[in-house]
């Protein structure tokens, strides 16, 4: 049952993405409309898919889970980064406790030039995520800015030859297809910056800086779950029971159809790291010029999900997206 269930994530997930892209080139503006909604949540479940590959969720064959998982980049566009690379960051985030971050986010903006800097924070208060965009540009230009990386040179020019020549295939055939579909990318970041935003109050820590070691009681109060409904299960398989981050944190190996039963096992209706969706929607929007220049703000310990400020200071994080490892 479970192959089942993992088989037609992954057929849906390509589906969803294949057929949104040839509706966006439709002329009828309804199916335009509707192949942009496929095209978001094939590339969220392609993300959500890629989180649960790392940790070999899906399959028994640890291979599978690499191609797999190697697949699912290519939709989201993380392809840029070595696989291993992603799942290095990944795993690191569970094992230390920590959100890793290429630079300090506040100390990167503060020396930016001023001229630089009102545009990135203009772009930012219209929800333009410039920083995550930056974060993946540097991604694709690591093999020449990064001797570290120098073998994968080839490997980068052959990735930027052949999307760019598909982006421009695209765009030759419908310009709007190609502007729709750049829309639709920046939602896709938006929706999972949100997603990830809400995750922790983990210390930020620079690659290469000590940090103090943590352990799973630091874990899980740090932790928290931002589900879709408690009321209307099914709505959180729209971002694959992700919400759950209570329940995965305490069992990196438990599947994503599998985590409700968990977090209800775990915790009951009087989990007290649930936070309430319309809170979080709410600091989403109020917070996203403060979590560039600050940390990930706090959250009242005896926050529940019945509270209604509890998380009013949760500012959330940023650039902690496992599609950008550091």
């Amino acid at each position: 049952m479970a192959l089942l269930l993992n088989c037609s994530l992954l057929t849906y997930t390509l589906l969803a993405y294949g057929l949104g892209i040839g509706l966006l080139v439709q002329l009828p503006w309804i199916l335009n409309l509707l192949g942009a909604l496929l095209l978001l949540h094939g590339l969220v479940l392609s993300a959500l898919a890629t989180h649960e590959l790392i940790h070999s969720n899906l399959f028994k064959q640890h291979w599978a889970n690499g191609v797999a998982g190697r697949l699912m980049t290519h939709l989201n566009g993380a392809c840029y980064a070595p696989y291993a690379d992603l799942v290095q960051h990944h795993l690191n985030h569970h094992i230390h406790h920590a959100d890793f971050v290429p630079f300090e986010m506040g100390a990167f903006f503060a020396a930016l030039p001023p001229w630089l800097r009102r545009v990135c924070v203009a772009l930012e208060w219209a929800y333009f995520p410039w920083l995550e965009f930056w974060l993946r540009w540097r991604l694709m230009v690591a093999a020449f800015t990064n001797p570290e990386k120098a073998p994968f040179r080839g490997h980068t020019v052959l990735l930027l030859l052949y999307r760019g020549g598909l982006f421009a295939l695209l765009g030759w055939v419908s310009p709007k297809a190609l502007v729709l579909y750049g829309l639709v990318y920046v939602a896709f970041v938006n929706l999972m910056r949100f997603a990830d935003a809400f995750h922790h109050t983990y210390d930020y820590v620079v690659m290469g800086a000590e940090f103090p070691k943590r352990d799973r009681v630091y874990e899980q109060t740090h932790t928290f779950s931002n589900v879709v409904s408690k009321r209307y299960a099914w709505l959180n398989l729209l971002y694959l029971n992700f919400g759950y981050h209570n329940a995965h944190h305490h069992d990196i190996r438990c599947p994503w159809h599998q985590l409700p039963q968990l977090h209800q096992r775990l915790y009951g209706d009087e989990a007290k790291q649930l936070l309430p969706l319309p809170q979080l929607v709410s600091n989403y929007h109020r917070f996203r010029l403060d979590r560039l220049f600050g940390g990930q703000g706090q959250v009242a310990a005896a926050a529940m999900a019945e509270m209604k400020d509890g998380c009013l200071d949760f500012t959330g994080g940023i650039g902690v997206s496992l599609l950008t490892p550091p």
